[in-house]
């Protein structure tokens, strides 16, 4: 429909490849009635009802590849295409997410961008993939918690670590101190609860400290939060 030589990209190839779930539009509009976004060469196309086209000169044949049969532009491009139309927050989420699924791995991404010099997204994604600041996270809950860390100008734990054959959201090693956030879903049936305190009590059996703090603490009372956890590491 749209040559040879299109793929889907942006929102739409971030919606197939399962890592940004809204239908959100450009500078975060709503796409209404919702719009697939196409990639062709830099030429003259003909408009399509339903399709926004972007012609572009700058895609590369890795830059380009197909799933599910559906030709589309690689996790790294759409991230590096995402980058000029999300805010930060969006899409450091949108990167945890391909991490998560597998489609990057942060580390490489950060080397293949920079063979992308002069695309208009570079240097946002540049940033959210900075290592001073960027950690893989589970969920919008911890990404908020370690928000609330550099806001209160707490010292900055591992993230995602196994640590005594369990799995734990942040750790400070050297203090010894494991931070868990209990989201709304994964957390308040019973045997989530049971589950979840004999893995606390197996930590601190192990001679860690283990705080948890919930849904609502982490976003509506985010300076007990880091009062409590800085007398903690304080003490530790």
């Amino acid at each position: 429909m749209c040559g040879g030589q299109a793929v889907l990209s942006h929102q739409s190839a971030a919606q197939l490849w399962g890592i940004r779930e809204t239908k959100t539009g450009i500078q975060g509009e709503q796409d209404r009635p919702p719009v697939v976004h196409v990639s062709v060469p830099g030429v003259k196309s003909h408009r399509r009802s339903g399709i926004r086209i972007h012609r572009r000169r700058d895609l590369e044949e890795v830059d380009r590849t197909r799933y599910e049969r559906i030709p589309v532009t690689s996790p790294g491009r759409t991230l590096l295409d995402l980058a000029s139309l999300l805010d930060p927050i969006e899409l450091e989420a949108a990167v945890n997410a391909a991490d998560k699924l597998g489609l990057v791995e942060p580390d490489s991404l950060r080397a293949d961008i920079e063979e992308h010099r002069g695309v208009i997204g570079l240097p946002a994604l540049r940033r959210v993939l900075d290592r001073d600041t960027f950690a893989l996270t589970d969920s919008e809950l911890e990404r908020r918690f370690l928000r609330l860390l550099r806001r209160a100008r707490l010292p900055k734990p591992e993230t995602q670590q196994r640590v005594n054959g369990f799995r734990v959201d942040f750790l400070w090693a050297a203090a010894r101190v494991i931070v868990e956030t209990d989201g709304l879903r994964y957390h308040r049936t019973p045997s989530q609860q049971a589950k979840d305190r004999r893995r606390d009590q197996a930590l601190v059996a192990a001679g860690f400290i283990v705080l948890r703090f919930t849904h609502a603490q982490v976003r509506y009372d985010p300076e007990h939060v880091a009062a409590t956890l800085r007398a903690v590491l304080d003490r530790s």
